[in-house]
């Protein structure tokens, strides 16, 4: 406690340049003996520190002070830059202001190295929102609600805690308990609407393992056994879609594929995406579902 304690009376410092002990004292909730033992424990560390008395008094930097001087190697400084650019990158909410910040603070120009866009996740300022609420609410640990659109088009209106944002197959989830369902659930950012933040969740009552517990019977009782052949002219996405050891090249060049996916509407669009390129062997049922998908559409056209 005391050494997170010493790194924000640093920080407190560079930013308003003086500050009493009192004023340090409530804010940290202790006694102002006690940061005057901090004052002397900074001091020995190296920090240019120090207490003045009466009028225009308080705890004091030097001029000029830096925390590049003491706490971080120059090496360490630039992995923190780069890991904020790494995150800013991605469209992480918020942090160009604090890069910006610690850019100064350290003394160093910006260096644009990395940039990723997963549009339209990057585009859109409703997708950005809420991605800012999902935050708020995980790290305050409270319950949102909102209106989930599901594969089949039917709304539905949800409450949830939610426990994790996590990007998956181009697309980015929330995964929380759902409390309509008594369950944990993953849900598309993407099929949400009319998200609100309400109260502090009981949830997060629930020890870690057994949520980990329920996202992996979750996981793995979703999975089909599936058979397939891919034609050779899908060579170019075989291996970028499916592990080494799930396919099989054959003599004439096509690919066999034994291989274990979550079942649900994304699969047979998954499927239907290689279009003639690729045969469903095994599931039947998968098979005749394909088949009943692929005449309808061709309907369209006839």
């Amino acid at each position: 406690m005391q050494k997170s304690r010493l790194f924000y009376i640093v920080y407190i410092l560079l930013e308003k340049g003086s500050v009493t002990a009192s004023e340090l004292a409530e804010h940290f909730e202790v006694s102002t003996r006690t940061i005057y033992r901090d004052v002397e424990a900074l001091s020995q560390a190296g920090v240019p520190i120090y207490a003045k008395q009466g009028k225009g008094g308080g705890i004091h930097l030097v001029d000029r002070f830096t925390l590049n001087k003491v706490l971080l190697s120059d090496k360490e400084q630039d992995e923190i830059l780069l890991a904020l650019q790494s995150l800013s990158a991605v469209r992480f909410p918020d942090l160009d202001h604090v890069q910006s910040k610690l850019n100064s603070l350290f003394e160093k120009n910006r260096v644009d190295w990395i940039e990723v866009d997963f549009s339209p996740w990057g585009s859109g300022k409703w997708q950005k929102e809420i991605f800012h609420q999902l935050k708020h609410a995980i790290l305050n640990q409270q319950s949102i609600t909102f209106d989930y659109y599901g594969s089949d088009g039917e709304k539905s209106s949800r409450k949830v805690a939610p426990i994790k944002i996590l990007f998956k197959d181009k697309s980015w989830y929330v995964q929380g308990h759902c409390f309509d369902r008594n369950a944990l659930r993953t849900f598309k950012l993407t099929r949400m609407a009319d998200l609100s933040i309400t109260d502090k969740s009981p949830l997060y009552e629930y020890p870690e393992n057994l949520i980990a517990a329920a996202d992996s019977k979750e996981i793995e009782t979703n999975k089909i056994s599936l058979k397939l052949k891919i034609a050779g002219e899908g060579a170019y996405r075989v291996y970028d879609d499916f592990n080494a050891d799930e396919i099989t090249l054959e003599g004439d060049g096509s690919y066999r594929i034994n291989a274990n996916l979550p079942g649900g509407e994304w699969l047979f669009n998954f499927l239907l995406s290689y279009g003639s390129l690729l045969e469903v062997m095994e599931p039947k049922p998968i098979r005749s579902e394909l088949a009943r998908r692929i005449k309808k559409m061709a309907e369209n056209y006839f």
